[in-house]
């Protein structure tokens, strides 16, 4: 239906390859001249994969493991991606990675992305509108680049 979800915790198929996991991405597809192409572009923008293409995935590091959870996703060839807590449990430097492949993802692929995220900094910086949710209400929205420079954020979520 043009949905993908990478959820909090990854949940990839920790005793299936790398190739494997991203395999049954596109389980659902028939374009196999497309996949390929897919398959290409992931590697692309993660080349640890191709080089750990016949790794069990339970065996990569958590942040390879992000890389391929959203790998996968992407190999449905979503129009809407849902991300669930891409950062959480991540070094910062593939934090950064990470959020460069998310805004590269939106911007090249016109994929839609819907981010959930406790790092509000990261998230906002790269998102064209947010929103943030107290006890499960949506208490304020706006543009981005608003909400960063709102005060009231800035303090409760953005460390002043």
């Amino acid at each position: 239906m043009g949905i993908s979800h990478v959820p909090e915790g990854r949940h990839i198929f920790p005793d299936l390859t790398v190739q494997e996991n991203l395999d049954m991405g596109a389980f659902l597809r028939k374009d196999k001249e497309k996949i390929q192409k897919d398959l290409a572009y992931v590697m692309e923008l993660f080349p640890i994969l191709k080089k750990r293409r016949r790794q069990a995935g339970g065996t990569l590091s958590g942040g390879e493991q992000q890389m391929l959870a959203i790998s996968r996703a992407l190999m449905g060839r979503p129009k809407l991606l849902l991300l669930d807590e891409p950062s959480l449990g991540l070094a910062p430097i593939i934090v950064h990675k990470i959020f460069e492949i998310i805004k590269e993802i939106n911007s090249l692929n016109k994929t839609t992305i819907f981010l959930v995220e406790q790092n509000a900094n990261q998230a906002l910086k790269i998102a064209n509108r947010g929103y943030v949710m107290e006890n499960g209400q949506i208490t304020l929205s706006d543009t981005s680049e608003n909400l960063l420079a709102n005060d009231e954020v800035k303090n409760a979520y953005l460390g002043g």
